[in-house]
């Protein structure tokens, strides 16, 4: 199964035979579905097909994994637009239970024409057994289901590598101010240390304590060193790659992906916070406009 999207629709129709040579009944099925973080699969069926329901569920679940899946089906007499002639015998029956109402219940509105044909309306529930042509079409607009998410699914994954490569070269164009914001962190905090002993008698200070300002710059300068990040931000972003090559063969990764965007999102949280530099801040906002943008591609993804 090659990657999906969880986003699809799918309809068909066939007819159903009544009884008679003559009679039929035009069943038609839509099917949709959207993302969710598991398989939800919801029916609205007529009374004469609920008894298919359990089968049409279990044919869904063999061939989606996730999202919300809603089946719709109509059924309908082929030939709707001829009108029932109700027979007499019939009619007396109504009328009698009218009159068994109305003798109770005396403001109980008279029945009209168009109650009578719609109570004297047989139903559609045919003789024979309907469950052949029914899982027919249910395979059918599963597989046309399936297709579609396919076909969006591959325009998702292409859609991601192209953003994946654009925050690869965000990450080359990283890299190489890693050094200077680090020199110029530590500078900022010897300049800091100076002014601060501008105020006191630094002759007055011991030898340890200069010792100690160095040490405390080269500390704060390897906590403001952003290359860890900029170097696990690559390595996720080949991973991504790698998984997206891997999903067009294979059944989809959505959960997979969308964890790894949430580690791109933290590093880019960290480079932002971390750097001093504003080429760096800059780097790291175009990241995050990216990663969002992933974010929201993936959620959509099997």
């Amino acid at each position: 199964m090659s990657l999906q999207s969880m986003t699809g629709y799918a309809s068909a129709q066939t007819t159903l035979e009544l009884g008679g040579a003559s009679q039929g009944a035009r069943l038609g099925l839509e099917i949709r579905s959207v993302n969710s973080r598991f398989l939800d699969v919801s029916f609205r069926l007529p009374d004469e097909l609920r008894q298919h329901e359990p089968a049409l569920r279990e044919l869904i679940g063999q061939h989606i994994k996730r999202g919300k899946v809603e089946l719709r089906a109509h059924l309908e007499a082929a030939q709707a637009s001829t009108v029932a002639r109700p027979d007499k015998a019939l009619l007396h029956n109504l009328l009698e239970i009218q009159q068994l109402v109305r003798s109770t219940m005396h403001d109980a509105v008279l029945l009209s024409v168009a109650d009578v044909i719609r109570l004297s309306h047989a139903p559609l529930m045919p003789s024979q057994d309907w469950t052949g042509p029914v899982m027919a079409l249910g395979t059918q607009v599963v597989s046309q289901l399936c297709e579609a998410r396919q076909r969006e699914g591959k325009r998702l994954a292409q859609d991601l590598l192209e953003r994946a490569q654009q925050l690869q070269v965000l990450a080359d164009l990283a890299l190489p101010l890693v050094p200077k914001t680090v020199e110029t962190q530590r500078q900022r905090f010897l300049e800091r240390w100076r002014e601060a002993m501008a105020l006191v008698d630094a002759q007055a200070l011991p030898e340890s304590v200069h010792e100690r300002a160095l040490a405390e710059a080269a500390s704060f300068a390897v906590r403001a060193d952003v290359a860890e990040e900029v170097t696990r931000l690559k390595t996720h972003l080949d991973e991504i790659a790698r998984w997206l090559q891997l999903s067009l063969h294979k059944e989809g990764v959505g959960k997979r992906l969308d964890f790894l965007i949430q580690e791109l999102h933290r590093e880019a949280n960290t480079l932002g916070s971390k750097s001093s530099a504003i080429e760096m801040t800059r780097i790291s906002l175009d990241m995050k406009v990216l990663i969002e943008q992933m974010r929201e591609q993936v959620q959509n993804l099997e």
